[in-house]
């Protein structure tokens, strides 16, 4: 990489997640000075030494202005060339787009374009007008939404939501009618077989990296263990043809089902970093991140299986009463690699669970799952939409010691 396009500073704007830390690993490998903002002023990036400093933030889903004021702060302060959304706080900042100093990019789509591609229904019509496969969705209130759910099982979900909450599956004899007067919600047919996930790294419709993979341990809706899979080429080409058909950039990460005729259904696009960064090789994601437009196609790790290992530790004990479950959540465990241990940045493994203490005590006494817990205070809030942040929605464009920002009061407040 030409060190005229490598950034020196680069600002993530989230630490909790394994994502969070192997893309800091990544930037640091190759030179970069890398800068980690959150909420919580403990998280799971730290103690890596790859880190040379941690911010806090107030949490944006209840405090947005601060938020964006905070990392801006920290942009001008600290001379950041690059800030990287890694979560669902990637909406957030994205509104930071007009505001940011002109030496400093972000590595985001525009708000407009995320809203859409992160609304469910919306991302539905995209997928349709470019003449691919997508399941039968429609509006809560829509009136074929009511028909649609009175003939065949149905999934009712939020267009703006994260991490399976509020989610229910329908079928004709079990249609509450209240949801069908909710206005932020959608009832799509429901789509039967394989689970697949992907995430795509590209520039302007042109594909850089592209990882499709399985859960193979979960945690509530969210996959804990995963394995890369090279058997679906169908879904590679929806999603080359998808990104084309926009020109996108930057990261998309969608969910499929593939029925028994092999035909990809999209559920849902995450226009984000997802746990598919895992199998992505380190000198060419820092690459590929740095400098997008000369960056080369990101090659693969050898290994096809990773793992959360402490989150699916607690699910193979969370089976314990059920033998078979438990033998193979086990055997399934010990063949995969844990994304948190690195030999030459050992300390957030074995600090796991201190480091994710604000996320555990949610889990724990509050009755969360570890995605709700990982993304409550990170989430767009509930019934208010894009176009009252900025307007009407735009199309895409071709294309280590702990601080307070001074202006951000400490404040503690979900993929993953």
């Amino acid at each position: 990489m030409a060190t005229e396009t490598l950034p020196k500073t680069v600002l993530l704007t989230l630490g909790r997640l394994p994502k969070s830390l192997e893309l800091a690993r990544a930037l640091k490998g190759a030179g970069c000075r890398v800068l980690v903002a959150d909420p919580f002023a403990w998280h799971l990036s730290r103690p890596s030494n790859v880190v040379d400093n941690c911010y806090q933030t107030p949490p944006p889903a209840t405090q947005q202005s601060e938020f964006l004021d905070a990392l801006l702060t920290i942009i001008t302060a600290e001379n950041v060339d690059l800030v990287v959304p890694v979560s669902e706080e990637a909406l957030h900042v994205s509104l930071l787009a007009p505001r940011l100093p002109e030496r400093t990019r972000l590595f985001t789509n525009p708000h407009g374009v995320l809203w859409d591609l992160n609304d469910k229904y919306h991302f539905n019509r995209l997928a349709q007008s470019a003449g691919l496969p997508a399941p039968e969705t429609h509006l809560a209130t829509d009136p074929e939404a009511a028909r649609l759910v009175r003939t065949t099982p149905c999934v009712f979900k939020p267009r703006i939501g994260c991490s399976g909450q509020k989610m229910q599956m329908l079928t004709p004899d079990t249609v509450p009618e209240e949801l069908l007067s909710d206005p932020d919600a959608i009832v799509q047919k429901r789509v039967f077989g394989r689970e697949l996930s992907t995430l795509t790294l590209c520039q302007d419709g042109k594909i850089l990296a592209h990882v499709t993979y399985e859960g193979l341990v979960f945690s509530g809706t969210v996959a804990v263990c995963f394995q890369r899979v090279e058997d679906a080429p169908q879904v590679a080409q929806w999603v080359a043809d998808f990104v084309a058909a926009n020109r996108y950039s930057y990261f998309l990460a969608f969910d499929f089902i593939v029925d028994q005729d092999g035909t990809p259904w999209p559920l849902e696009c995450n226009p984000r970093l997802t746990s598919g960064i895992h199998f992505m090789e380190h000198e060419d994601l820092a690459a590929a991140v740095s400098d997008p437009d000369n960056a080369p196609p990101v090659r693969l790790k050898a290994k096809k299986r990773f793992q959360e290992g402490h989150t699916t530790l607690l699910q193979v004990y969370g089976s314990v009463l059920k033998p078979k479950q438990m033998a193979r959540r086990a055997g399934t465990m010990v063949t995969s690699r844990d994304v948190l241990w690195s030999g030459s940045d050992p300390l957030p493994f074995p600090m796991m669970t201190f480091s994710s203490w604000p996320v555990l005590k949610q889990v724990l006494f509050g009755g969360k799952t570890f995605g709700e817990a990982a993304t409550l205070d990170i989430a767009w809030p509930a019934g208010i939409s894009g176009a009252e942040a900025v307007g009407e929605a735009c199309v895409p464009q071709s294309a280590s010691t702990q601080q307070t920002v001074s202006p951000a009061d400490p404040v503690n407040a979900h993929e993953t």
